[in-house]
């Protein structure tokens, strides 16, 4: 074999030396790659995070809020079918009818007052509601917690919960005099929440349901 085809030679050795371990190294690191993972997010108290977005249909006693998002649908009328928000009055606006109270009623009790007051102007129309953004249903937590501001709520948490979704205390919390702020009748009332003590179990009644708009304030 001439020198010719001996450097040859050598060169193509040397480039298969260099490529093999890099092949390997790509082969093992994609072994251990672990898999994209497709599930919902938890938060910290073990709710799922977005569930409370999720349209309200399948609970058909769910009271439309504040807020809220509402596909209005007219049958074979699609100049009158309308994704519309509803305002803090209460409120929606919809062609031809104005304004509509839509807080206060369930679904399908907006959906027979359009239906009655679109007989002025339709022949036999059918409207379907659909709720498709829960955004009345939030607590808030504010104060010396890690991760203050508007939670969704998710029917039956508890103050220990939203305080789990907010990411736990900063060193400066004050934990026995943790307080929910609920309006009553128009009227502010305050609930007195002692963490030490319901974790001991000393007093695990002040461990209440949230309601919507309730306040959990960390001093």
């Amino acid at each position: 074999m001439s020198r010719t085809n001996l450097f040859f030679a050598a060169v193509i050795l040397l480039v298969a030396a260099m490529n093999t371990p890099a092949a390997f190294q790509d082969k093992k690191a994609g072994k251990q790659n672990p898999p994209v993972n497709t599930a919902r997010n938890n938060d910290s108290a073990g709710n799922e995070i977005g569930a409370a977005v999720i349209p309200a249909t399948t609970d058909p006693s769910y009271v439309i809020g504040p807020e809220d998002v509402l596909d209005v649908n007219v049958w074979k009328e699609p100049d009158m079918t309308r994704v519309v928000p509803v305002r803090p009055d209460g409120k929606i606006t919809l062609p031809l009818i104005n304004d509509v109270q839509a807080a206060g009623s369930t679904p399908q009790q907006l959906a027979s007052a359009v239906t009655e007051r679109l007989h002025k102007f339709l022949t036999e129309p059918q409207v379907t509601v659909i709720v498709t953004q829960i955004n009345s249903q939030r607590v808030f937590v504010v104060g010396e917690v890690l991760r203050a501001g508007a939670f969704p709520l998710v029917p039956g948490t508890t103050v220990l919960q939203a305080l789990a979704s907010a990411g736990g205390f900063t060193t400066f919390a004050n934990v026995k005099k943790i307080h929910v702020m609920r309006t009553v009748n128009g009227k502010h009332i305050e609930i007195p929440f002692n963490y030490r003590e319901v974790l001991k179990g000393d007093n695990p009644d002040q461990n209440i349901k949230l309601e919507p708009g309730d306040t959990v304030v960390v001093p």
